[in-house]
This record gives C-alpha cells, structure tokens and sequence, in this order.
C-alpha cells in the first residue's frame, strides 16, 4: 500500500491513479463476478499480453486492493480475488457500468 505521501493531495486523483488503467478496471469488473486464476483473466481481457497482466496485478496486489491465494498443489494454483479495499470499489465499477449502459442507449437513437 502506497504511503501518503506517495499519493496526490486530490482524492479523485488518487482513485484514478490506483484504478485508472483500462486494463486494471477491466481486471476489476472479473474479479467482481469471483476470483480467477491468472490465465482465465488473460483470456477474458482480449488485447492484454502477459507483462501487462502481470504487472497490473503486482500493484493493485501492492495497493491492496485484491489478494493472491497460492495454493500448494502441485502444480501450484494461484488465484486472484477482490480484497476487502477492492470490495469497496463495487459502488464504483457499478456506477461506471450503469454510466456505460445509459450512454450506449442514448447512441442507439
């Protein structure tokens, strides 16, 4: 989790550098639905390479806002969820969602 120092001043800013990558909201609408393992996420997020993924998990992980599970299988089974942090984001990705639906209707007319 980043210091408060390490963040801006602007609370909005702050939100959108913790989450305002594309590929990390989309990452947080999946998990929203249940966790996933790492190569279920990269073939639901269609144009995302491995790097990407991989680091994008790395930091919302570092910012706590999801959790890996690493299960001690082998091979060994690693799962990414929604943490308690990231659970607070659902009003959010859902506002977004609903924002999303009302102006695709408006471009249908």
């Amino acid at each position: 989790m980043k210091t408060k120092d390490e963040l801006p001043e602007c609370p909005v800013a702050t939100t959108v550098q913790l989450i305002g990558s594309k590929w990390k909201l989309l990452i947080l609408r999946n998990l929203m639905e249940r966790p996933w393992r790492f190569n279920e996420l990269r073939k639901s997020l269609d144009g995302i390479s491995q790097k990407v993924l991989t680091d994008s998990l790395r930091s919302m992980e570092e910012d706590g806002i999801i959790t890996r599970t690493v299960y001690p299988e082998v091979p060994p089974r690693v799962e990414y969820a929604l943490s308690s942090l990231g659970e607070s984001m659902r009003p959010i990705i859902k506002a977004m969602e609903g924002f999303g639906q009302e102006y695709k209707a408006l471009a249908d007319q």
